[in-house]
């Protein structure tokens, strides 16, 4: 028997129901057991206690939902289904999301521990608003005719792939969803998606929703369980034909392993990075400490694309370093229920032991501690957030990614001093400028190597603008127009309309 999630929210959270859903792997539109019949745990991140069990996918459980997704695909839907159907049924997915908004927010705060607000506010309005504009695509995926002589009829068709495999992670577990499912299913492929074993409930509730809006079974199929179980699984699977991946690089490198020695996968991944913030002296610089503060701190810090790279020039370093240790203290760390707070807890007692030791590493090789540095409260994975000073590009909170609020301030000179340090990273998700010189920050924003620049501002995300990165820091675009050329394959057509034969 499956398992199955009851919870009632009380205060402080604004949300005062009961999810109560199956949290099983759900394959053919049903929750079951895993194959095994085993099952993990949840934690709320809040207090380390359990919330529930979950019932644990294997290999078997994604073999099983890969041949229920190929029958879906070629009996009720990829090209069986046109895609003013596929559009409708994701526009009323979108719908689904946005009515059940409250409590899809209140279970990302009690399973991932971000802030309730944040998560009602960004999270579920953009996981809606990213289905729904893949919505609007799916009746205009559209191949071209070309031009090639007088006897010749040319034309190309943007066909589905069929069964693509999707792993996304715990730091946005509703949002990523979104970024996966609405492209894949706008061009009409079927889905065996992993969700992360520590955040779950929110894609759960979800297959709720997708039974509600009218999908047909077998078309989206997600499946709980390890990465080095089911998440292997799906990359080494022949059956397979894509696989999407939002995770670390050193996992992205496996999978990329997997597809080569397996089926040759078109593989898209979205990986990590280290992004670079640029000050310059003339920025307006109430505005550069708050968005600065949000670049880094928003997620609490567990953000891909986080700046935690921050340079500012010599000319307004002390003046930002005084209001910028003065603007992180006023951000409320605490419950995430509470609305007022900005900064819950990190993700996982083996999260806040990584990010501890980053900022230990930091204290030894001699970095200055600003501010934090931390445990914040007695229970809980909560960090308080952490700035450092005085730096040397070689130590390891320069360099590695931390995946928490933790970030470094460093002085710089000038332009070419700025990008030489902004890009000496095998990273390249995002970054930063700025400047009120919109000359230099186009120039600048041209020379760094980042998939995403951002011009004074930060962490600014649209369902219609591409996202992705250079470098190590991943293959391919989610998001916008771009995404759907991952979940497409091109055929052409030549037609003889008047050519001899030789």
């Amino acid at each position: 028997m499956a398992t199955h999630l009851k919870y009632t929210f009380e205060a402080p959270c604004p949300y005062k129901g009961t999810a109560d859903f199956s949290t099983g792997i759900f394959i053919d539109g049903k929750f079951t057991a895993g194959s095994e019949g085993k099952t993990i745990e949840v934690f709320n991140p809040t207090n380390g206690k359990k919330v529930c069990d979950i019932s644990e996918g294997t290999p078997a459980d994604v073999d099983t939902a890969v041949k229920v997704a190929h029958r879906a695909f070629q009996t009720s839907w990829g090209l069986k289904v046109p895609g003013s159907e596929r559009g409708r049924l994701l526009m009323r997915l979108a719908d689904l999301i946005e009515k059940n908004a409250e409590e899809l927010a209140a279970i990302e705060a009690l399973d991932n521990g971000k802030a309730y607000s944040i998560a009602l506010d960004f999270d579920v309005t953009q996981s809606a608003a990213v289905i729904r504009y893949y919505g609007g695509w799916a009746d205009k995926i559209q191949g071209k005719t070309i031009e090639v002589d007088e006897t010749k009829f040319a034309y190309t068709l943007h066909e589905p792939i069929g069964v693509v495999g999707q792993i996304i992670p715990w730091n946005f577990p509703l949002y990523m969803l979104s970024w996966k499912l609405g492209p894949a299913l706008a061009c009409g492929n079927t889905v065996v998606l992993k969700t992360s074993e520590f955040t779950p409930l929110s894609a759960l509730r979800v297959c709720t929703l997708i039974n509600e809006a009218g999908f047909p079974p077998g078309v989206v199929n997600i499946i709980t369980g390890y990465g080095q179980t089911v998440g292997a699984a799906i990359a080494n699977h022949m059956d397979i034909e894509k696989v999407a991946f939002t995770g670390s690089t050193l996992v992205g490198r496996s999978i990329l392993k997997a597809s080569a020695n397996t089926n040759l996968k078109k593989t898209t991944l979205e990986l990590g990075g280290k992004s670079p913030n640029i000050i310059f002296d003339d920025c307006n610089l109430e505005d550069a400490v708050k968005w600065t503060a949000f670049g880094i701190m928003f997620n609490h810090g567990q953000c891909c694309c986080a700046g935690s790279r921050v340079y500012v020039q010599e000319g307004i370093y002390d003046k930002f370093i005084a209001s910028f240790a003065a603007h992180i203290k006023t951000l409320k760390v605490g419950d995430p229920m509470d609305p007022d707070t900005f900064q819950g807890p990190q993700v996982s007692q083996i999260q806040y032991d990584r990010i501890m030791g980053y900022i230990q590493s930091g204290k030894e090789e001699g970095a200055t501690l600003l501010t934090g540095g931390e445990r914040h409260g007695k229970e809980g994975y909560f960090i308080q957030p952490t700035v450092f000073t005085d730096v040397k590009p070689n130590m390891k909170i320069v360099r590695e990614e931390i995946f928490g609020p933790v970030v470094v301030v460093v002085k710089f000179k000038d332009e070419d001093d700025i990008l030489h340090q902004a890009n000496d990273t095998f990273y390249g998700l995002a970054a930063a400028v700025f400047s009120r010189d919109i000359s230099r920050a186009i120039l600048v924003a041209s020379r760094l190597q980042a998939g995403t620049v951002w011009v004074n501002c930060y962490n600014k995300l649209h369902p219609q603008v591409p996202f992705g990165g250079y470098k190590q820091s991943g293959v391919g675009r989610e998001l916008g127009e771009y995404a759907l050329a991952n979940y497409c394959n091109i055929k052409s057509v030549q037609i003889n309309i008047g050519a001899p034969a030789p």
